[in-house]
């Protein structure tokens, strides 16, 4: 089945879906040399998407983040999950929307994954919202906290006043471990989402076409 990722960065969700069993294009506005499958740059909103099973999506989250909201700047950032719904939905081929938690009024019913339900070394929550049914995980109480040793921010700030409540530590060798992924610089990690997600989602995914 040949699946194509949308808004892909440096492939943390393709390598995910690849290892579910697709066949994976990437699409992205940017160059992404290290994206480690067939890649074409283009505009994730306007490039064809026929001859292809299905669809990943994941969306630029700057217009959702707290930061953009608490200085104002959301204008600054294109609202694209409607439209990229709209362009999937219309195909009547399976799809995933993914963002992140600040984004879930803009998704529908959208469920939640976290690097802790994965033994990762990052908390990591990401919402997703699918055009099928995905069995849901249960997130019990992190048992650990960012900054002992085994749980990593690879973005910033994760609410806390210290160092060790959350401000950004480790180094890129770290954080990919902690993510899972092994061939992406620091400022790609901290755009990128575990494989770990994308294929258990892709595995369920895949039982469609069985």
């Amino acid at each position: 089945m040949k699946l194509l990722d949308l808004f892909c960065k440096a492939g943390g969700a393709s390598m995910g879906l690849h290892r579910a069993g697709f066949e994976v294009v990437g699409v992205d506005i940017a160059p992404q040399p290290r994206y480690p499958f067939r890649f074409i740059q283009a505009d994730a909103m306007a490039i064809s998407l026929d001859g292809f099973d299905g669809f990943w999506a994941s969306p630029p989250c700057q217009r959702y983040s707290p930061g953009a909201g608490k200085w104002g700047t959301q204008d600054n950032h294109p609202h694209l999950i409607p439209g990229i719904r709209e362009r999937l939905a219309a195909t009547g081929k399976p799809y995933i929307i993914e963002n992140i938690p600040a984004a879930s009024q803009h998704l529908m019913h959208p469920f939640m994954l976290c690097g802790t339900q994965f033994d990762l070394g990052v908390f990591r929550h990401r919402l997703f919202e699918t055009s099928f049914l995905v069995e849901q995980l249960e997130h019990k109480r992190h048992a650990g906290a960012i900054g002992d040793g085994k749980y990593h921010t690879i973005t910033g700030h994760a609410g806390g006043s210290s160092k060790r409540d959350g401000w950004k530590g480790g180094n890129t060798a770290d954080w990919r471990v902690a993510m899972g992924i092994d061939w992406m610089t620091g400022n790609e990690l901290a755009e990128a989402i575990p494989p770990a997600y994308s294929e258990w989602i892709g595995r369920q995914m895949m039982r469609l076409f069985a």
